[in-house]
């Protein structure tokens, strides 16, 4: 049992992350010892990592203490890098937490200067003189690399800066050169979020915050407003929403709603999370209420323009579309769905029903004109059939499908289908597909697995479909 974290009560105290817990409790009798769950720990910074969005969509993590936040673009926002940082550490420290926040042109260099320095914002020319007192540890190096440099006598960044590259390389890896670099800011590194960035987002910050489903449809429409201006010169309309609920207290709540067709129009967009909020009502806790709302278009499409009637709507009927789009928000996309081609030629695999909202996402092969005729109804799955047949290849004579017998009047095949190695093997059958007319005039696609020259066990026969 050893301490994996200590706060700084316990740190002026002696005690250190790594110590055995029952040195510690000689140390400390009355020590207040908590198991360390890992699990809720990434939970917490990843709930941090949430409410940090609102200062940039670009969140990172960094180990599971840190994060990275990129602020390029959007420091001035909060009116400059010094008033973005006290901000952030003010509401952090308000929300019980103590936090630590350095800003760089260098993400190696910030995660540093956080963990092992005073320091929280450095200019780029003053980039190598900040990294040079730090300890080696800081360039988040391997524990075995830092013990090496270490007892090489290497213990500040000082120490390797200058130093030639060639035998520090030869000796502690190219790791080691490599986070010096990123840490001084000569190699670029980029951090990846970890939440997709949106194609387009409008943000409003509320003076008082609101916690009405009304208020909110009411501010959600606003944002669409500003959305629709910028759909229009770009030519689209939005597939997927996200609207970000920030609550006074810091919890964020992420609700996602998705559209079938391309949609630009604010009342439509607000009709979809008026769903969305009745089904996520028990979810929802507004609490002292939300003082930040921001919209985001997670999937975009083309939007084709309708000439409006006198009435200023669209020719085209979008009753069908609009419910589909309120049945989704309500219940789950997996409520309606669609049959779709698939780019597959064995047949049960070609076709498949999909979420109806998706229609657009994944576009269907284009059937081929010279492609052989389908039946019009494919069973699910193929069904076993007794049949007499001709031999090696030839079509049946009868068959017997669902205790019915039928007797074969015309035949016509047959169709070789291979099989998909990369999916079944390659030991796969291949198949010999017969359309089939029995004396009643019904028609059938039967198909034979397996080839009497090629594959070591009988060949067997199934029925795929039923012509019209």
């Amino acid at each position: 049992m050893r301490l994996t974290a200590v706060d700084e009560e316990a740190r002026l105290l002696g005690l250190k992350p790594g110590q055995g817990a029952a040195e510690a409790r000689a140390m400390i009798p009355d020590l207040d010892v908590v198991e360390d769950d890992p699990a809720a720990d990434r939970a917490l910074i990843e709930a941090v990592a949430d409410w940090c969005d609102r200062y940039t969509p670009l969140v990172a993590l960094d180990g599971a203490d840190g994060l990275f936040l990129d602020i390029t673009g959007s420091s001035h926002l909060f009116g400059g890098e010094k008033a973005l940082l006290d901000d952030l550490l003010a509401r952090l420290f308000h929300m019980g937490f103590e936090a630590r926040a350095a800003i760089s042109s260098a993400p190696g260099l910030s995660s540093a200067l956080c963990r092992y320095s005073r320091r929280d914002i450095v200019m780029p020319e003053a980039m190598e003189e900040a990294l040079a007192p730090l300890p080696v540890r800081a360039l988040r190096l391997p524990e075995e690399t830092v013990a090496l440099l270490v007892k090489a006598g290497l213990k500040q960044a000082a120490d390797l800066i200058g130093q030639p590259r060639a035998p520090l390389a030869r000796r502690f890896g190219p790791r080691l050169l490599l986070r010096l670099d990123q840490a001084l800011g000569l190699e670029e590194e980029p951090i990846s979020p970890r939440r997709p960035v949106a194609a387009l987002s409008a943000e409003r910050r509320l003076a008082e915050p609101i916690g009405d489903e009304d208020a909110i449809l009411a501010m959600l429409r606003h944002l669409g407003d500003s959305l629709k201006i910028l759909f229009e010169a770009r030519g689209e309309g939005g597939k997927l929403f996200e609207l970000l609920l920030f609550r006074v207290d810091g919890r964020v709540f992420p609700i996602r709603a998705g559209a079938a067709l391309p949609i630009r129009d604010p009342a439509r967009i607000a009709a979809l999370f008026r769903a969305r909020l009745a089904a996520a009502q028990d979810d929802l806790d507004a609490g002292y209420g939300f003082e930040t709302l921001r919209l985001n278009v997670l999937t975009s499409a083309p939007f084709d323009q309708a000439q409006p009637d006198f009435d200023g709507r669209g020719r085209t009927d979008d009753s069908l579309t609009e419910f589909i789009d309120q049945m989704a928000a309500r219940f789950g996309p997996d409520l309606i769905t669609r049959p779709a081609l698939f780019e597959s030629h064995v047949p049960e695999r070609a076709g498949r029903f999909m979420p109806a909202l998706a229609i657009e996402e994944r576009p269907a092969p284009a059937w081929p004109a010279d492609r052989p005729v389908r039946p019009l109804r494919m069973l699910t799955y193929p069904e076993p059939v007794e049949t007499t047949a001709e031999v090696p290849d030839g079509p049946p004579k009868t068959f017997r499908w669902r205790k019915s017998f039928f007797r074969v009047a015309r035949a016509e095949g047959p169709e070789r289908i291979a099989p998909e190695w990369w999916i079944d093997g390659e030991s796969a059958p291949s198949r010999d597909y017969f359309r089939i007319e029995d004396e009643a005039g019904r028609r059938y696609w039967l198909y034979r697995e397996g080839l009497y020259e090629r594959d070591n066990h009988d060949p067997r026969w199934f029925i795929q479909g039923v012509f019209s």
